[in-house]
């Protein structure tokens, strides 16, 4: 007699089953695979910041759409390292670019940092130019507390420091009145 297969935890009618391949070997057990036409109703979008117990995180939903929009793909490669227990570091590989080609500054809680490479002096002829000059713009958005430390370049690397000043625990008592 064959056995029936177990319901679904998610209270849906489908009985689908395919074996578990674990490892690429067959292990008895089975999965529940949903079917196309079934209707779930346990995915549901919430925005980040309307949780009740999130008050005043309202500029979370769009911190983070702001931060998926400002990559700007791979160039310049970059490295973020942590250096101490409040401190990190942000290298920019920025080959051909001199001090007076950069430019970082800090925008609405974003370091941002431009490279321009100036055109040379006098006409030059290239018979192959393969060492691109363009110009870029990466953007790395900050966490409140993050002040940033010094920047330098050497060897054709930028980078600068980062130090997060660790507030102090306050604990403060409110007193209720009646009213």
């Amino acid at each position: 007699m064959r056995r029936a297969a177990p319901r679904c935890r998610n209270s849906c009618r489908s009985d689908v089953t395919l074996p578990y391949l674990a490892h690429g070997r067959h292990n008895g057990a089975a999965i529940h695979v949903h079917s196309r036409f079934e209707k779930d109703v346990s995915m549901t979008k919430m925005a980040l910041g309307s949780h009740p117990f999130l008050l005043g995180f309202e500029q979370l939903e769009r911190l983070v759409e702001r931060t998926a929009k400002s990559d700007t793909g791979g160039y310049p490669p970059y490295n973020i390292e942590q250096t101490s227990q409040t401190g990190y570091r942000i290298t920019l590989a920025v080959a051909g670019f001199d001090e007076s080609d950069l430019a970082i500054t800090v925008e609405d809680r974003q370091l941002v940092i431009r490279g321009r490479q100036s055109e040379p002096d006098g006409e030059r002829v290239f018979l192959h130019r393969g060492i691109a000059a363009r110009q870029f713009q990466r953007t790395f958005v900050l966490a409140d507390g993050v002040e940033i430390g010094a920047a330098t370049i050497e060897n054709g690397l930028l980078h600068v420091d980062l130090n997060l000043a660790v507030p102090e625990t306050v604990v403060r008592r409110i007193e209720i009145s009646k009213g």
